[in-house]
């Protein structure tokens, strides 16, 4: 089994695909990656020898940042604009759409599920029959 940036690539798909299982990897970049290590995109993952394998981590290595890196680059971004306090950064921190989306309806995904309208039981003022 292939364990590239500490993530264990399925053996029975394609390469190209695979590489997609790695954060920060689409199939274009996963294209570009089995171009530069020299390795045909429709090449199994369980095929794959020792040598393919470390040229792919070097391919990774030397361009690209992937896993944890990236998450942790992206993670900073966010808290950077939190910390500004732009726009951006107090959408991240109420828990809204950054990027202009509608909020009257949907925008479930980011708003959580609906909460439904707490309503309180009205008493009335007057005395009670007799």
């Amino acid at each position: 089994m292939a364990r590239i940036a500490g993530v264990d690539l399925p053996r029975e798909k394609q390469i190209q695909i695979s590489l997609t299982y790695l954060y920060g990897i689409g199939r274009t970049t996963a294209k570009q990656i089995c171009e530069k290590a020299q390795i045909p995109t429709e090449k199994r993952t369980k095929d794959l020898t020792e040598d393919e394998i470390h040229r792919i981590r070097e391919t990774l290595e030397q361009g690209y940042k992937v896993e944890g890196d990236l998450r942790r680059e992206v993670s900073l971004n966010i808290k950077r604009l939190m910390d500004l306090g732009c726009y951006r950064g107090l959408r991240h921190r109420k828990g809204l759409p950054v990027r202009g989306q509608r909020t009257h309806t949907n925008a479930r995904t980011r708003k959580g599920p609906k909460r439904g309208i707490v309503r309180q039981r009205v008493v009335s003022a007057a005395p009670p029959p007799k």
